[in-house]
């Protein structure tokens, strides 16, 4: 029993001239079809630059959008159109930015010396609290509600917006304020945007010791308020040798171009606002510290 007797349909003449002409007509559709995608194709093409794929091979490959494009192809294509400024990257290394600005037949202005970044505000509990917030707890939420609960108009909240955001895990708070691991750092920049108060800055990666405080404040101003903000005292400015270090707003601004790390500004600092970057140093310091003091005790008789 074949298989249209099974169904019943045992006396069904197919004709199979008109099933291998029906067959050769969508077979010869099908060719003219892809015969046609293929013209579209080639003379509707939309060139692409090819340094856009030059530009995009030397950049880091992180795609982690601080550059404010989808992801480093986003940013290669802008790169070229002239639409983006190399700058915004803060991952892709010296080295390969200066081959970049070659390929785009640009100046490479500023320092191409890598970065990390670094919170400029050392307060948290030492800072008082103006009200106590209650709500979703990011320092986003909490900005939103008089610029945030710390008495202090430019203090870190503590509340890990920037936490949430980074990729590198290299960003914890305690104490009150976040603390950023500069050897996890890679410089993306998402922190700084996220940031509400901009509290979160570069410095080169040789750089030895930042200012830990940003507030315009000065003397009681920010004695009443904080107890490990800058007064402005200017001691550091003063005894500087390089004349690296200004105040510009009640700030201290270190200029890293002149900074040769002697720390002196650290040491004078009377309210250890200035710190070490990397803050294993402190150990170090202390350490060194303690064996000088030891050299110099004279012996009991």
């Amino acid at each position: 029993m074949n298989m249209f007797t099974l169904f019943g349909f045992a006396d069904v003449t197919i004709d199979w001239a008109a099933v291998g002409i029906g067959v050769g007509i969508l077979v010869g559709l099908a060719l003219v079809l892809s015969l046609l995608i293929v013209l579209i194709s080639r003379f509707c093409e939309v060139k692409q630059d090819p340094r856009i794929d030059e530009v995009n091979e030397l950049l880091a490959g992180a795609n982690c959008g601080a550059c404010g494009y989808p992801g480093c192809s986003g940013f290669a294509k802008a790169l070229v159109e002239g639409k983006a400024d190399l700058s915004a990257c803060g991952q892709t290394n010296a080295a390969n930015k200066i081959e970049i600005s070659n390929i785009l037949g640009v100046t490479l202005e500023g320092s191409t010396e890598p970065t990390i970044a670094v919170v400029a505000c050392s307060g948290g509990n030492k800072c008082t609290d103006k009200y106590e917030y209650q709500g979703y707890g990011d320092c986003i939420s909490q900005n939103l509600l008089a610029g945030g609960r710390k008495a202090c108009e430019t203090g870190c909240m503590g509340s890990g917006s920037c936490v949430t955001v980074c990729p590198y895990n290299c960003i914890e708070c305690y104490d009150g304020y976040a603390h950023i691991d500069p050897d996890l750092c890679r410089s993306c920049g998402l922190c700084i945007k996220t940031c509400p108060k901009t509290l979160i800055k570069r410095v080169p990666v040789s750089a030895k010791v930042y200012v830990a405080c940003s507030t315009n404040c000065r003397g009681k101003d920010v004695t009443t308020k904080c107890q490990a903000g800058c007064i402005s005292c200017g001691i550091c400015e003063r005894s500087c040798p390089t004349g690296a270090i200004h105040l510009v707003n009640n700030v201290p601004i270190i200029d890293y171009s002149k900074c040769t790390n002697c720390e002196t500004c650290l040491v004078k600092c009377p309210r250890h606002v200035i710190k070490h970057v990397h803050p294993q140093d402190d150990v170090v310091a202390v350490a060194t510290d303690t064996k000088d003091t030891k050299a110099t005790e004279q012996p009991k008789q």
